[in-house]
């Protein structure tokens, strides 16, 4: 079966290609010519070069193919131009789904957030059918990722597309070169740049389960269904704890009220856009994101796919271990 991978050269994008190639899949994969290779290094793969934006560069990379992934997304709490964002994440997402249509794709797996869902006021763990409106989305990034869903589920609704949407929460591990936010956390913490914590949480789960995650939705994820891919709900105190446990380092015991955070989260944005390329060390996003705890639970996941996610120190230790061999922290 040959099978397209969109976004392939990215965290979760690598991890989705090494799991297709381990249940046989020929992989080609879809990447922009400027995205970093890294990831992709030594894997057996056809590569073919196109932009979500081109629909022709599309059509070209689906052509033959049978299956879909479609894991590219444009993954940025703060953005300098917001419109480009949508137009990757909400138009790119349309464009992509519907070239593989006209090729002849039998099958796609669309890969969400769990930022698209609702939470719970209680702090109790969200899941796929927690009420949630555009009106909740904080920022740029979840309001495309949440108009990009709906319109997923349209094209399945009007034009009968056979998608299957997976949500993935908070991913760790290896091979994160960029580093995503969760990334650049974990590596300041390692590296004794986290004093101090602000009272959130996240669900951590081990990038290469979420890659597994994506292969189950495939094999056995009813069409039109949406699916959390997660693993365990921790406190950012509780995170901090962890990564200082496993580098020795004493783990932050200050606890800085949110209204505190926020106006250096702006000072920060403005600071970045004096300065071409530089981004944020903190974001006016992050911090109102950071006001609730992201709970979800991957019940369905695990019940109906069979998601059975490791244990989550073991994909802290895979993370800094891999942060630690290539340069990024000490």
């Amino acid at each position: 079966m040959t099978t397209l991978v969109t976004g392939a050269s990215g965290f979760v994008g690598s991890a989705v290609v090494r799991e297709l190639l381990k249940a046989g899949h020929a992989v080609r994969v879809l990447t922009r010519p400027t995205s970093d290779p890294r990831n992709l290094d030594g894997l057996p793969i056809d590569i073919a070069h196109g932009d979500l934006t081109d629909r022709a560069s599309l059509e070209r990379a689906a052509k033959g193919c049978e299956a879909l992934f479609h894991v590219a997304a444009d993954y940025r709490l703060w953005v300098p131009n917001p419109p480009a964002l949508y137009q990757a994440n909400v138009q790119g997402t349309v464009n992509m789904l519907l070239a593989a249509a006209q090729a002849g794709v039998a099958r796609m797996v669309y890969t969400s957030s769990v930022a698209t869902l609702g939470l719970n006021a209680d702090g109790t763990p969200a899941n796929e059918d927690t009420p949630v409106t555009l009106a909740d989305m904080v920022g740029h990034y979840k309001r495309s990722k949440f108009l990009a869903e709906q319109e997923v589920q349209r094209l399945v609704r009007e034009q009968g597309l056979a998608v299957v949407t997976v949500n993935p929460s908070t991913p760790i591990g290896p091979r994160d070169v960029k580093p995503t936010p969760t990334g650049r956390l974990i590596v300041d913490a390692a590296a004794g740049r986290m004093p101090a914590y602000v009272d959130t949480g996240l669900n951590l789960v081990h990038v290469d389960d979420v890659a597994i995650g994506h292969r189950l939705a495939f094999e056995r994820g009813v069409v039109g269904e949406r699916y959390i891919l997660g693993g365990r709900d921790l406190t950012l105190k509780e995170i901090l704890g962890s990564v200082a446990q496993i580098t020795g380092r004493p783990a932050p015991w200050v606890r800085l009220p949110h209204n505190l955070v926020l106006p250096i989260a702006y000072l920060a944005e403005a600071w970045a856009r004096l300065v071409p390329g530089h981004e944020p060390m903190a974001t006016v996003d992050g911090v109102r994101l950071s006001k609730k705890r992201m709970f979800f639970s991957a019940a369905k996941a695990e019940r109906d796919l069979g998601l059975t996610p490791r244990p989550v120190q073991e994909a802290l230790h895979e993370a800094i271990a891999w942060f630690r061999q290539n340069g990024y922290c000490p």
